[in-house]
C-alpha cells in the first residue's frame, strides 16, 4: 500500500488534521460569526460554551488516541499507529485551551484564586490533576525522547493517559452535577475502550511486542 508522499498515510493524515481543527473552526464561527458558516443556536454565554466544547473535544480525541491499539490489532492494518501521536497531541492543545480559558475567564490569571479554587473544588481538582499528567506525555512524544528514557520508562510513562481519561470522566460527571446522561455516556465509551484495551494486551502477551516509536505519543 502505497505511503509516500503522496501515499494513502499522508492523504489520512491531512483528514486528521482536519478532523482535529474542525471543532475550533466551529467554535470560532459560532462566538465570532453567530454560526453564520457552520451553524449553531446563539451563544447566550460565549466562556461557558468554550469551555465546554474545549473540554469535551480533548476528551474525545483522548478517547480516539486510546482507540488506536485496539483498532490496529483488531483491522490488522498497521499504519494507524502512525496517528496516535497526532491525536494524542490534538487532545492535549484542546485540553490546555479548556484550562487557559478557566485561568483567564473564571480568574483572570490571579494565580491565588486559582490554587483556592483547585483545593475548595473536586472537579476543578481533578481536571487540573489530568491536565497535568498531560504535560510529560505531550512533552515527550517524540523519537528523541524515547531514546533518552528508554522504551520500558517511556512506556510506563505513556500509560498515564489510562489515568488522565478517568480523571476527565470524573471531571465531567462532577461538573455538570444534574445532567448525568452525557458524562455517563463518555464513562460508558471509557470502560469500552479500555475493555478492548485489556483484551489486546491480553492476545499480545502472546507475541513479541514490537519497539516503542515517536508514533507513540502521548498514550500507548
Amino acid at each position: 500500500m502505497a505511503s509516500g508522499r503522496f501515499g494513502l498515510i499522508p492523504r489520512i493524515k491531512i483528514v486528521v488534521w482536519i478532523a482535529a481543527f474542525a471543532p475550533l473552526l466551529i467554535l470560532i464561527d459560532r462566538i465570532l460569526l453567530g454560526g453564520a458558516y457552520i451553524g449553531g443556536p446563539f451563544v447566550d454565554d460565549p466562556v461557558e460554551l468554550i469551555q465546554h466544547w474545549t473540554g469535551r473535544t480533548a476528551l474525545i480525541l483522548l478517547f480516539v488516541t486510546l482507540s488506536v491499539t485496539p483498532l490496529r490489532r483488531f483491522t490488522g492494518y498497521n499504519p494507524l499507529i502512525r496517528f496516535r501521536r497526532l491525536t494524542g497531541l490534538f487532545s492535549f492543545f484542546y485540553a490546555t485551551l479548556h484550562v487557559f480559558s478557566y485561568f483567564v475567564f473564571d480568574h483572570r490569571l490571579d494565580f491565588d484564586s486559582i490554587i483556592e479554587d483547585i483545593i475548595e473544588h473536586n472537579w476543578v481538582l481533578v481536571g487540573f490533576t489530568a491536565w497535568v499528567l498531560l504535560i510529560p506525555m505531550a512533552l515527550t512524544s517524540t523519537t528523541g525522547w524515547i531514546r533518552r528514557l528508554g522504551g520500558k520508562r517511556w512506556n510506563r510513562l505513556h500509560r498515564l493517559i489510562y489515568g488522565v481519561a478517568i480523571l476527565g470522566v470524573f471531571h465531567f460527571l462532577w461538573l455538570v452535577k444534574l445532567e448525568l446522561t452525557l458524562p455517563l455516556i463518555y464513562g460508558g465509551v471509557l470502560v469500552l475502550i479500555l475493555a478492548a484495551r485489556i483484551g489486546v494486551k491480553q492476545r499480545a502477551k502472546k507475541r513479541p511486542a514490537p519497539p516503542p516509536s515517536a508514533s507513540g505519543g502521548v498514550g500507548r
